[in-house]
């Protein structure tokens, strides 16, 4: 028997959410993507909790390690923040103000019954500009987005942009076999801009186990990376 998607699905598997991933790949457009995402929106949660997926909590735990600032008064910018997985691990660290971004609209309306956000935009990151005003964020954090099929990596000016000079801005990126030449480019991406001393590096964080591997090239778990860069003054 198929459970309907509306029901809380409590025997959901590996398998299936491997399956619902894999089927993600397969849609290439932009708006074949939100479709996408609409209607994983309510297992979402349930989902990458089975995939052991660990960057949330661990971009949280970098930024939050090296933020000196005000916590109570700080601006956190949630880029492609889906239901609100990251916000919700900062709150818990003591930030308070959050702004949400994201392409999904059925991903925004959980966001918002969260109550974590202050605002929630509507934003197809990379063909829409991120509607924020410039300089005005003491943290920009985008976790989860930036591989193969997902965001353009033209994004990232767009983050740096958002973010007050000596303000953060915290990157994911995954490790697996067929985000290897997406994430060669992001680096790429990440050294011109600290070439221009638009940025520098606080740190990069390599994560062995980042979560469970989804493809037949990958098995165990895959790899992944946070980058965290402070803004020049």
């Amino acid at each position: 028997m198929h459970e309907t998607a509306g029901m809380a699905n409590t025997s959901r598997t590996f398998s299936d959410v491997r399956n619902v991933i894999l089927s993600a790949h397969k849609n290439t457009g932009a708006q074949e993507k939100v479709g996408f995402y609409d209607t994983w929106a309510e297992n979402y949660e349930q989902d990458v909790a089975l995939l052991d997926y660990r960057a949330p909590l661990l971009a949280a735990e970098c930024v939050s390690s090296f933020f000196t600032g005000d916590r109570e008064k700080a601006t956190v910018l949630d880029v492609a923040c889906g239901t609100g997985l990251v916000s919700a691990h900062l709150k818990k660290m003591g930030f308070h103000h959050f702004v949400g971004v994201d392409g999904c609209l059925a991903m925004l309306e959980l966001a918002k019954k969260t109550g974590l956000y202050q605002q929630l935009k509507q934003c197809l990151l990379g063909h829409d500009e991120i509607s924020v005003e410039a300089e005005t964020y003491d943290i920009v954090i985008i976790v989860g987005a930036l591989s193969i099929g997902q965001v353009p990596l033209t994004v990232i000016r767009e983050l740096w942009d958002a973010t007050k000079p000596g303000g953060y801005v915290c990157m994911t990126t995954r490790g697996n076999a067929d985000n290897r030449e997406y994430k060669a480019e992001l680096e790429k991406m990440i050294k011109a801009l600290e070439e221009e001393q638009k940025w520098r590096r606080v740190t990069v964080v390599e994560v062995e186990e980042w979560e469970r591997a989804i493809s037949e090239q990958d098995s165990g778990y895959i790899s992944g990376a946070i980058y965290l860069y402070q803004k020049s003054f």
